[in-house]
């Protein structure tokens, strides 16, 4: 059997420690964000998680929290752990990216759903869509207002994952309010097949 990807609690330094390399990890950690950031339109942004990028974000979430139990520590490797692709899988966080009060207001009501609207255009014709990432939907929309930001992940069949190795990979919206598609340029289909490939 594959060994998983997810964080133990052995994975997490303690507080002191991190301080210590902060600097050095968190531009290492920009660098790899932006290698795995897609935009998508004027307003939506795609993140592409993995081990490293949730690391630092658990890393950021206990510093600010001043978290220094394990307990504390536990509770956010369930939180985040799901975000981190298995092979076959992508994970992404999906920011919908508005900076007033009057972008929010006009945006986050036409914009329910957008997390079921994302969808991997392969060049065989295949297509994979955006599965809400369970633990997170609920809480994230409502009917009559979706949320800001939306955690994602996609299923790729093995065959899906040849066809991406080949290139030509499109990401689209398919939502009625928001039709936009990008052609993900070869730097990132190669980063993110270092998810989908075992």
């Amino acid at each position: 059997m594959m060994s998983s990807r997810k964080l133990q609690l052995s994975d997490i330094v303690d507080l002191r420690a991190y301080e210590r390399d902060r600097e050095s990890l968190r531009n290492s950690i920009i660098e790899t964000k932006h290698r795995r950031r897609v935009g998508l339109g004027t307003v939506v942004t795609l993140m592409f998680e993995n081990r490293e990028t949730v690391k630092s974000q658990i890393q950021e979430m206990l510093r600010a929290e001043k978290v220094t139990n394990d307990a504390g520590v536990i509770e956010e490797l369930k939180a985040y752990n799901p975000l981190i692709p298995e092979a076959g899988q992508l994970c992404a966080t999906l920011f919908i990216e508005l900076t007033t009060d009057e972008q929010l207001r006009e945006w986050l009501p036409k914009l329910v759903g957008i997390e079921n609207s994302i969808v991997f255009k392969l060049s065989d014709g295949s297509e994979v869509r955006s599965i809400s990432e369970e633990g997170h939907a609920q809480t994230l929309t409502r009917e009559d207002i979706t949320a800001a930001v939306h955690y994602l992940r996609f299923e790729f069949t093995a065959a899906q994952v040849e066809v991406f190795t080949l290139g030509d990979v499109q990401v689209a919206c398919d939502h009625p309010a928001y039709l936009e598609a990008v052609q993900l340029p070869t730097n990132v289909v190669t980063e993110l097949l270092s998810d989908l490939l075992p």
